[in-house]
């Protein structure tokens, strides 16, 4: 009985035992040569003593698997002859099953060359959709900006106006510890803040705060960086002061406050500039002005129009004309209840004036012939706007949470044009001549809002959300069209002439409501399926009056040239898709079907009309990741682009007498199917990426024109629907290490072909454009120089089917070489060069080739090099230029105009910090 006793337990016991032992594993692969390792020796080890628990080589496959481990502390210590040892701590739980996955091994050899280039090992990861950036592993000047490091990251490219693209993709956000900082202008982050506080930089695709918390991909994504801050940096305060003097009454003033403590942050700035500093990123530039043409709802997969209200200057600076600007702002944002609650608001203001010539020629290719117009135009631009935001988000519990954004501004515009032109037969006899002064002074009012409430059930996958979005512009303007118009006949005698006086009086409101409910249910651990629901109500109303002028005032109503116009759109969409999620892979298919009603009244003429459509918005991705340094994406889009309040309202619109435009209220909604391939990979102990992309695009009845030309030289313009409209592109980026020479090299190069289509004069034209480009940029970095060259080479051709033997073909080099130089005495010596070599179209054409020269030195004060003072020249050899050359549909045209040329300025910099208790 005893005996069976002991038996019956010692049987329980390797039960027990058994039941609650674990397994680990892994795979041994050589980091260099990406080789797989076998026949290396693998140790387990007890943590408390070092006594060796179990003990196996990897196999023909680098493999190594340890089963039946009991539960504990250990750790696991590798060895393979001429490599470094690998050691690394584990806790094993009851009936853990530890997958290790890869281990990279060094090479001995190799292990003190990777220490001395800053541990390039975890310089860069690859985890999943994001590439993260150790800030410290890329050397920079003391007190450099996010900017200049920015500038150091392969695949990451900053122009000269600040913005940021990803391997030719644009930066749409820059976000600080994953919160948007002063409502997202990347320039105000990037130029401000210091790159010594950042930890880590992560370039990501952002997802939808929806497709975030659910963890099903709705498809909305855009390219976001985040910066990671130093656990010591989130503490105390610094900012930035720039006192800047310039010749010819050139100056550029800026400072910037920061207050970090804890979960709270404060900042201000301001700038008042004549250089061009502008302080407002390009999507405030929309929100302020009319810079978007297109507002992209994905939820319901369409497009809708902007409603550019004067038709005029846009509102923001383009390097165009000579600014001055005043910005101020200010930032907030905190987190309370344990970060379940968090709340952030901006507020900026701006009074931008621009002053400045321009000239445009412009060559039109008609189906027998072709005509030019050469125009010189004055201009004075002023804007004022006022935008408020924020957003509070709360996590309700565990499961749930709410989140509501709001956004209002206020703008008021006034804009003054002179326009002289003149147009010239083929044979450049003179057709018409005009003269014209525009005026407008208008004031916009937006307002915008979302709410989102988001709920996760106990079973994983499972979701209910529910979001509304409100939108709502106001525009009224008025002022005045004064043009004189003298026509010849073809001896070149004067005909006739035409002179206009009116008052033009603009009002319009939009107001777009959109709620969406949204469920998704798990199959399986791997699979899920999403359905949605939603409306969207798009309301329209523009009132366009002209006034002629009688008994000296204007009171006469040019019914030709006045609308007042209704356009309400109306949408129920719903739809399903299909997810699978397991290891390395991700894809996602199913789409949506839409049924939307336009509802079209034209109140001038009493007429009311309803149409219907019937929608489909298919869209599916892949997204496969290749080991730890690699991915591929595959993703398809369909989307559909309705007309926007102008394009279909039936009004003559004679701002320029001599290309009138005109809606077209037949025009229906185009669909866009958009295909992306796109392939990237880092190799960090060769210092290597690369980066490779493919996309095509077409779109079905895409609004397109149609022209006709008169012998007068009269353009009449109108919106049609038309096919073959399509476009494909290439690019690839390649960076590499010189580690002899310390040379970083960045070749890249792209190339597209597309068609669009348009009538001119009753024909179909067909116009094929093509466009390629190959770059180079060489850097290298030193304690006390820096050097990089930049340069790209491009080529545009571009041919009509309305004249196939007048074809358009140009080179356009880009070279940029700069140094920076650090001398003893703390001076920093500074200069680069931006060279233009531009092919010229006609022998007599001016040559537009230009050398832009600028030049620095610097001397630095306090031990921090806190303080400097700075002498500086832009443009030395005085050569700046504005110059634009475009070639699509059927016509080439090119323009030049004001810009700032060469000025000389002192400045005083003091760069303050107290942040982790240090101050400098």
């Amino acid at each position: 009985m005893n005996k069976l006793s002991a038996t019956l337990v010692c049987l329980v016991f390797v039960c027990v035992s058994f039941g609650q032992s674990a397994t680990m594993k892994g795979q041994l692969l050589d980091s260099f040569n990406q080789q797989r390792m076998p026949n290396a020796a693998v140790a387990l080890l007890h943590a408390k003593d070092s006594v060796m628990y179990a003990f196996e080589r990897t196999d023909a496959g680098g493999n190594f698997n340890f089963k039946q481990v009991n539960p504990g502390k250990y750790v696991l210590l590798i060895t393979a002859p001429n490599y470094a040892d690998y050691a690394d701590t584990f806790m094993l739980a009851e009936n853990a099953n530890l997958d290790l996955k890869t281990i990279p091994l060094l090479l001995k050899a190799r292990l003190l060359e990777d220490v001395v280039v800053r541990q390039t090992v975890a310089a860069i990861k690859i985890k999943g959709d994001t590439t993260e950036f150790k800030a410290d592993s890329f050397q920079v000047r003391a007190n450099a900006s996010v900017e200049e490091l920015l500038k150091k990251l392969p695949g990451i490219k900053v122009d000269k106006d600040g913005k940021i693209s990803v391997f030719g993709e644009t930066v749409e956000r820059v976000l600080v510890d994953g919160e948007e900082f002063f409502g997202n202008d990347p320039t105000l982050v990037t130029q401000n803040l210091r790159a010594d506080m950042v930890d880590k930089v992560q370039v990501y695709d952002k997802k939808s705060d929806q497709a975030t918390f659910t963890g099903i991909e709705d498809g909305e994504r855009s390219k976001t960086i985040n910066l990671k801050l130093k656990e010591d940096k989130k503490r105390g305060y610094f900012g930035k002061l720039n006192i800047g003097r310039g010749t010819d009454g050139f100056y550029d003033m800026q400072a910037m406050f920061n207050l970090f403590r804890n979960k709270e942050r404060l900042s201000v700035f301001g700038i008042s500039s004549t250089t061009g500093t502008m302080g407002l990123n390009w999507q405030d530039e929309g929100k302020f002005g009319q810079a978007e043409e297109l507002n992209y709802n994905e939820e319901e997969g369409y497009f809708t129009g902007s409603d550019n209200w004067d038709g005029l200057w846009a509102g923001y600076y383009d390097n165009r004309g000579l600014p001055d600007t005043k910005t101020a702002g200010v930032h907030y944002d905190t987190k309370w209840d344990g970060d379940k609650q968090k709340l952030n608001g901006n507020y900026k203001m701006q009074d931008l004036t621009i002053v400045g010539q321009s000239t445009q020629n412009t060559q039109y290719l008609l189906p027998d012939s072709s005509y030019y117009n050469n125009s010189v135009q004055s201009f004075s631009n002023q804007a004022l706007r006022h935008n408020v935001n924020g957003a509070y988000d709360w996590q309700v519990d565990s499961s749930s949470s709410f989140k509501v954004t709001a956004l209002g501004t206020w703008e008021h515009k006034e804009t003054t044009e002179d326009n002289s032109s003149n147009s010239l037969a083929m044979d450049k006899s003179l057709v018409n001549q005009n003269n014209r002064r525009t005026t407008n002074e208008g004031d916009a009012r937006v307002f915008n809002s979302d709410m989102i409430w988001r709920k996760k059930y106990r079973k994983t996958g499972r979701s209910l959300s529910a979001a509304f979005s409100q939108k709502y512009r106001s525009n009224e303007g008025e002022g005045y069209l004064r043009s004189n118009t003298s026509f010849y006949n073809i001896s070149g005698t004067l005909d006739s002439t035409q002179f206009i006086d009116q008052l033009k009086v603009n009002r319009s409101e939009r107001l777009t409501l959109d709620g969406n409910v949204t469920y998704s249910e798990p199959l399986s651990a791997t699979s899920f399926l999403i359905a949605n629901y939603g409306v969207v109500v798009d309301n329209n109303d523009a009132l366009r009056s002209s006034y002629n002028k009688i008994n000296d005032k204007y009171e006469l109503l040019d019914s030709t040239y006045s609308s007042n116009y209704r356009f309400n759109i109306f949408t129920h969409k719903g739809g399903l898709s299909y997810k699978y999620v397991k290891n390395k892979i991700r894809v996602s298919i199913g789409g949506n079907i839409g049924v939307t009603s336009f509802r079209q009244n034209d109140l001038y003429r009493n007429n009311i009309r309803t149409r219907d459509f019937i929608n489909w918005f298919p869209k599916a991705s892949l997204n496969y990741t290749i080991g730890k340094t690699g991915a591929f994406v595959a993703r398809y889009e369909g989307r559909t682009q309705q007309p926007n309040i102008n394009d279909i309202q039936p009004l003559q619109a004679n701002d320029n007498p001599l290309f009138i435009t005109m809606g077209n209220p037949d025009l229906k909604p185009s669909f866009n199917n958009r295909i992306e391939l796109n392939y990237r990979s880092y190799q960090a102990l060769k210092q290597r990426f690369l980066y490779t992309g493919m996309y095509l695009s077409s779109t079905n009845n895409a609004i397109s024109w149609k022209n006709t030309i008169d012998e007068a030289g009269k353009t009449f313009r109108q919106a049609v629907n038309l096919n073959g409209n399509w476009n494909t592109s290439f690019r690839a980026m390649y960076g590499f290490k010189l580690k002899k020479l310390n040379l970083d090299l960045r070749p890249g190069f792209n190339v597209s072909y597309g068609r669009t289509v348009n009538y001119v004069n009753g024909l179909l034209g067909k116009n094929n454009n093509t466009a390629g480009n190959i770059d180079l940029s060489i850097g290298r970095s030193s304690e006390k120089v820096e050097f990089y060259v930049y340069g790209s080479l491009s080529y545009t051709h571009s041919k009509s089917s309305l004249q196939l033997q007048q074809r358009t073909n140009y080179w356009t080099s880009y070279i940029e070489p700069g140094i920076s130089w650090k001398l003893p005495w703390r001076l920093v010596l500074a200069t680069d060069m931006n060279i233009s070599l531009r092919q010229k179209l006609t022998p007599d054409e001016p040559d537009n080739n230009v050398v832009l020269w600028k030049a620095s030195i610097e001397k630095k004060f306090m031990k921090s090099e806190a303080l400097s003072l700075k002498v500086s020249v832009n443009d030395i050899l005085n050569q700046n230029n504005g110059f634009n050359r475009s070639a699509n549909n059927n016509m080439i045209s090119q323009s030049t105009y004001t810009t700032i040329r060469r000025y000389g300025q002192l400045s005083v910099i003091w760069n303050f910090n107290k942040m982790g208790g240090v101050t400098k």
